[in-house]
């Protein structure tokens, strides 16, 4: 009877069971408070404004969490701040139909870019509630000011904990190579042992008829 799993058979199921173990067990470490991925322990950092406070926030939670900073090249994974905007939804006017209650919105568009993986682009939103007062319009432009580098910062945190996300990412990215892998080798053995069924020749030996035999017996005496 044929064995199911041919020697070299079993021997490839090991090496493909000892990397996906070894896959799950290594590959990412927690930085900062964050589990994130060590395809990205080195990322390089790109900006519509590279001088600009949200660029600065973001390099900040970089060394924060341990994330070297690196030159843009090919083979490094990327994280691009495309663009950054304020808008405002007023909540309540005052009698000379000035605003006197309004939500701040920060939006900040970026993408991150893994080499070999593709590119996606996300969107992060910060909103607080902001007081005015036309009585003292420079004390509320400075305190408005700082209130959006706030917003910046935890735009910031929003984008690590997207990269943080990114270790499921990675674990799926690699149980599909696992798994296209192993279809792989077990079609190329279904495909050998096909073959080798084809180029065999069976010969079948019929038995002689035991008075056919005793009657040429009786022949030759």
């Amino acid at each position: 009877m044929k064995s199911f799993f041919s020697a070299n058979r079993l021997t490839r199921l090991l090496i493909i069971t000892l990397l996906a173990l070894t896959t799950a067990s290594c590959g990412f470490h927690l930085r900062g408070n964050y589990m994130l991925p060590d395809g990205i322990a080195k990322l390089s950092l790109t900006s519509f404004d590279p001088y600009g406070q949200m660029t600065r926030m973001v390099r900040y939670q970089f060394k924060l969490h341990g994330i070297s900073e690196v030159a843009p090249a090919k083979d490094v994974p990327n994280l691009n701040i495309n663009s950054e905007s304020t808008g405002e939804r007023t909540l309540s006017i005052y009698q000379n139909n000035g605003k006197a209650e309004y939500d701040l919105t920060l939006t900040v568009r970026y993408s991150v870019t893994i080499p070999n993986q593709g590119q996606q682009t996300y969107t992060t939103k910060v909103t607080r509630t902001f007081l005015d007062n036309p009585l003292t319009a420079l004390a509320k432009s400075v305190e408005q000011d700082e209130l959006v580098n706030v917003m910046r910062e935890q735009a910031a945190q929003q984008i690590m904990r997207k990269l943080a996300r990114l270790t499921a990412v990675f674990k799926k990215i690699e149980e599909d190579k696992l798994d296209s892998q192993l279809k792989e080798i077990l079609s190329e053995e279904d495909k050998q042992e096909s073959s080798d069924d084809t180029g065999k020749t069976t010969i079948t030996t019929l038995p002689t008829n035991a008075s056919e035999t005793q009657h040429s017996s009786h022949n030759v005496q």
